[in-house]
């Protein structure tokens, strides 16, 4: 057993299939999907006859997910080598602390688009008592972030896993 790793347990070889990696993007754009699903299903009900109450969901209620898909997208634009990269590896200097701040920046508005959407569930559905029917409409929002949230996780992790099949070209 080698001594630089962490654990005793070895890692398992079906980590390091490219199968792995397709079917985690895959996971990860389906729990993206999912989440956006749960919203689009709570504002188009919202604004249904068959809603009974005078609540709707407004711009207030979009804007965690924003900040949420964002936040995805910046956290998805790093690779994980820049995280650990000295200035020899790539042109310029500091390129790790920039990485990590633009890392940092993506889970910073990850973080404040489910707490904002928590801030929204309790402020607008549960401070006023509102029902079950009109409630969901929050509870879609908290389950749009943390899927959004999750989604952005998988798809990092699956695309920074190292494996043999991957081929670094350097001109």
């Amino acid at each position: 057993m080698s001594s630089h790793r962490l654990f005793r347990f070895p890692k398992p070889q079906w980590l390091n299939s490219p199968n792995t990696r397709t079917a985690g993007v895959y996971c990860a754009g389906a729990l993206f999907s999912l989440g956006f699903f749960f919203f689009i299903d709570a504002s188009t009900y919202s604004r249904s006859s068959k809603n009974g109450s005078e609540v709707h969901i407004k711009f207030v209620d979009w804007i965690p997910g924003i900040c949420s898909a964002l936040g995805m997208l910046v956290i998805n634009s790093i690779e994980k080598t820049r995280l650990s990269a000295d200035s020899y590896s790539y042109s310029g200097t500091g390129v790790a602390w920039k990485a990590r701040l633009v890392l940092f920046l993506g889970f910073a508005l990850m973080a404040g688009g489910l707490a904002g959407s928590v801030a929204v569930l309790v402020l607008k559905y549960v401070v006023p008592e509102y029902p079950f029917p009109t409630l969901y409409f929050g509870i879609a929002n908290v389950i749009t972030n943390g899927l959004i949230m999750l989604s952005s996780v998988v798809l990092w992790v699956s695309q920074n896993m190292e494996d043999d099949y991957t081929y670094n070209l350097a001109l």
